[in-house]
């Protein structure tokens, strides 16, 4: 009967449900959310009103979009307690790790944590959607030896986020590429980490239970680690007169780079010319030609050999570094983001809920028993009826 059974590793190709978040239009090779392909977001809307979309289904009016930004700035602090938690922790962790954490120890202060009404995850999201940046924040500037910075209320997402980062205002330039790239990297579909997301959803654990598992998917370099990736190979390759000989080598030993192809694409990711837009601002901004030669050499080598185009992290990852992000707190900022995704689908999974248990087709050894098991299984029946005959 097992060779009957069609596995499909990696449930490609699976349809596991129905969503109404987001979807890839095949026909225009474009990234919707709601409905809005994500590359008119990016260019006509701040990355809070794509959050909203993302979880009430249409943009907010000029009102509700206000309300919205006024009860995100007011929740931005930490807890003490979560400083601690954070300060605490080896310097030497992974910023994932530190975030992860973070998030479960705001979760175990939330006495409404196993409240899954609509109105508290609402309420949770909001808080936990407020708070990311500041996390995020506060590792990077940990892990260059300097003190946290607060945030402020009179700044915008990303505006606040880089402030409270760098501790300078950015200039336009600057928040209009890490903005848009928020709003790249909130929402696409059954990904890994969204799907993980689903799956503890699904048997009724609690929102920051599914964030946190949501956090260590994404963790993963095959996923929300890419674009870390991306910069290190920038750094190993080292100058675009190198791109050559390394790709050679890397391809001769068969070693996975990162940055391109993707499940879902076909004719390339949908969302990497408004990306790849954004980093070009940043590097006419920084004056960083060589930034510039590394992409291009790299993307049309690697495309000419493989036939395989980049996805998000390739344009993401250089943007990140010009920005001033140390490499590894990139994946933390995607988490920053996706949480906007990863809760649109948590509050879907509890409107219409049923437990995510996939079945398995077993090959393993075939029925054995311990050695004098059975006869004395059967010895035990045989004095049981007697018994039983007896009374």
């Amino acid at each position: 009967m097992g060779d009957t059974i069609e596995i499909k590793k990696g449930l490609a190709g699976v349809t596991a449900d129905r969503t109404a978040v987001s979807k890839v239009n095949v026909e225009t090779n474009s990234l919707l959310y709601r409905g809005y392909p994500v590359q008119e977001l990016a260019s006509t809307q701040p990355f809070e009103s794509v959050v909203y979309l993302l979880w009430h289904g249409d943009l907010p009016s000029k009102v509700q979009l206000k309300d919205f930004m006024r009860r995100e700035r007011v929740q931005r602090a930490l807890d003490p307690a979560v400083v601690a938690v954070i300060d605490g922790l080896s310097e030497a962790a992974h910023p994932m790790d530190v975030v992860r954490t973070a998030v479960s120890v705001l979760g175990a202060d939330d006495a409404d944590a196993w409240n899954n009404e609509p109105e508290a995850v609402s309420a949770k999201a909001l808080a936990l959607f407020a708070k990311l940046p500041t996390v995020v924040a506060h590792i990077q500037r940990r892990h260059r030896g300097l003190e946290p910075i607060a945030p402020r209320n009179d700044l915008g997402y990303s505006a606040n986020f880089l402030w409270m980062t760098f501790g300078e205002e950015p200039d336009e330039v600057a928040r209009k590429a890490f903005d848009v790239s928020m709003t790249l990297y909130a929402e696409h579909s059954f990904n890994a980490s969204t799907f993980t997301a689903r799956v503890v959803t699904s048997t009724l654990s609690d929102y920051y239970s599914a964030v946190v598992a949501a956090i260590g998917a994404l963790k993963g370099p095959l996923h929300g680690g890419a674009n870390e990736a991306v910069m290190r190979t920038f750094d190993e390759i080292g100058a675009p007169a190198n791109v050559v000989p390394w790709l050679e080598d890397a391809l001769e030993h068969k070693r996975k780079i990162m940055g391109f192809g993707h499940r879902v694409y076909k004719r390339g990711d949908s969302r990497v010319p408004t990306m790849k837009a954004a980093l070009d601002t940043l590097v006419d901004h920084y004056g960083r030609a060589d930034i510039a030669e590394m992409y291009a050499a790299l993307e049309s080598e690697f495309v000419s050999r493989k036939g395989i185009y980049p996805n998000l992290d390739f344009p993401s990852g250089p943007a990140y570094h010009l920005l001033d992000f140390d490499t590894d707190v990139f994946t933390p900022i995607f988490v920053a983001s996706r949480v906007a995704g990863w809760t649109a689908h948590i509050q879907e999974q509890l409107a219409d809920n049923s437990l995510i248990r996939p079945l398995s087709a077993y090959d393993g050894v075939a029925e054995r028993h311990i050695d004098g098991y059975v006869a004395d299984k059967a010895a035990r029946e045989a004095m049981t009826r007697r018994e039983e005959l007896a009374g």
